[in-house]
């Protein structure tokens, strides 16, 4: 027969007490959280969330910054639809999207394939590679590509040395907008730096199997890295349309601030920015900031939608 003896009354007491005293502990450690959360939230709620939600409200208002908002309900969507500038905005921002985007991230893989490969002064040519992403939105790049691609500047002459006769990009119609799009190319390395973290795991066993097949340089590339790098790929695309959506710096600023000529790099923002700031018409370039945020998340639930087709993931990693 064997004799279990009881628990010592002071084991049960510290038993009984560690439950409360966990309890009191998490409290505390939630209240730490949130204390060190708290500037973000109040940023998030004054400057973020706050501003959504007035701006909403003034999409239905006649508001011109100085008197009170009117509500006049959808008439804002029905101007914005039968204005010519505002169709004209969305065709010069779509190309923009369908010719920069494309270009960019082709540029970027393509670096990004060169510098995968182990070659002297690597780290020396990310960085340099990378270097525009950092200040190609500045106001003063805007400057200086404006001034290279004026008449007569740097870019003509050198198009005019091989027979190529346009002028200065900035004021013709028919260049400026590619004046843009190279801008956007330019700083390419944002995308370049996740495209190469992407190739850096692409499992090398895979490319010595494809060898010892005889699969060459184009196959080996077409059936294991860009299916390997289609998530990565996915990421950038999604990424880089956004920001396309949202161009407005290096318009304004290369067309010199009026978004010509005859608005021919009259962006999507630029014209919610003139609507709103310089005709002080808020009501409706809040109708249009909204639309905007439409488009993205329309494309953005298409490109989502794609994927499933086109992105391959490792299994159970989706």
């Amino acid at each position: 027969m064997t004799l279990v003896k009881d628990s010592p009354p002071t084991a049960r007491k510290v038993r009984s007490v560690a439950p409360a005293a966990e309890k009191r502990r998490g409290r505390r450690e939630n209240l730490a959280g949130y204390l060190f959360m708290s500037p973000w939230i109040a940023g998030f709620l004054l400057l973020t969330a706050g501003p959504m939600a007035a701006s909403l409200y003034f999409a239905f208002t006649d508001y011109n910054l100085f008197n009170t908002p009117k509500w006049v309900g959808l008439d804002n969507f029905t101007k914005m639809f039968d204005d010519p500038r505002w169709q004209r905005s969305v065709e010069v921002t779509a190309k923009y999207v369908v010719i920069g985007t494309p270009l960019k991230l082709l540029l970027a893989l393509g670096v990004a394939l060169l510098l995968a490969q182990s070659r002297r002064g690597q780290a020396f040519y990310r960085a340099a590679f990378y270097a525009p992403s950092l200040i190609g939105a500045s106001v003063s790049v805007a400057f200086v590509w404006r001034s290279i691609f004026s008449d007569n500047a740097i870019v003509d002459r050198a198009m005019s040395a091989v027979g190529i006769h346009v002028g200065g990009w900035v004021g013709n119609p028919d260049w400026i907008l590619y004046c843009l799009v190279a801008l956007t190319v330019w700083q390419f390395g944002a995308p370049m730096v996740i495209f190469l973290a992407g190739l850096k795991q692409v499992p090398r066993e895979l490319y010595e199997a494809a060898e010892l097949d005889g699969a060459g340089a184009l196959r080996k590339f077409w059936s294991i890295t860009l299916p390997m790098i289609s998530p990565v790929l996915f990421f950038n695309v999604l990424l880089e349309t956004i920001h396309s959506f949202q161009i407005f710096g290096s318009a304004y600023v290369v067309s010199n601030t009026y978004c010509g000529p005859a608005d021919a790099t009259l962006v999507y923002t630029c014209y919610l920015y003139q609507q709103g700031f310089k005709n002080a018409q808020m009501g409706f370039a809040s109708a249009m900031a909204w639309m905007l945020l439409l488009a993205v998340a329309l494309v953005t639930a298409v490109l989502f939608w794609s994927q499933k087709k086109w992105v391959h993931y490792e299994e159970g990693a989706r």
